[in-house]
């Protein structure tokens, strides 16, 4: 795969902007695990191979385990995540996936709910919608995974 457009060399202020945004969230009281499982799981289902790469990278870096890397595409039948972590990735794969659906269920919503505070909630959309960004912009870009 050849990469297409190097979009940061193109646009700077917008990786400029999209960079304070992650600055934002990583000095937030949302657990930085727990933000990097749904970049983790968000760029899986985006098929974003650089995103995949990077952010298990970052996260076996921080000291995550093989295993808890290698559940998280299957993390309904893992035993290795909590249950806010387990929250957090079933509002990840509704908030990926809104074309399949109408909207994020009431179910999911009120289960993220009961284990995040309505700030840490705002941060966890705001961090969905940051990946989402990433993997799209990247995926688009064909920006090769590794670099």
């Amino acid at each position: 795969m050849t990469q297409r457009i190097n979009v940061a060399q193109q646009v700077p202020q917008a990786f400029h902007h999209f960079l304070a945004v992650e600055k934002l969230l990583h000095e937030s009281e949302l657990p930085t695990s727990t933000l990097e499982l749904v970049k983790l799981r968000a760029s899986q289902i985006n098929g974003c191979g650089y995103c995949v790469d990077m952010h298990s990278r970052d996260m076996k870096k921080a000291g995550e385990s093989d295993e808890r890397l290698w559940m998280v595409a299957a993390w309904r039948d893992a035993t290795v995540f909590t249950p806010e972590e387990r929250a957090a990735l079933a509002l990840t794969e509704e908030a990926c996936r809104l074309a399949d659906r109408e909207a994020v269920p009431d179910a999911v919503w009120e289960q993220a709910a009961a284990h995040y505070s309505e700030k840490q909630l705002g941060l966890l959309i705001v961090a969905l919608a940051m990946i989402n960004a990433w993997n799209r912009l990247n995926v688009v870009a064909r920006t090769t995974p590794g670099q």
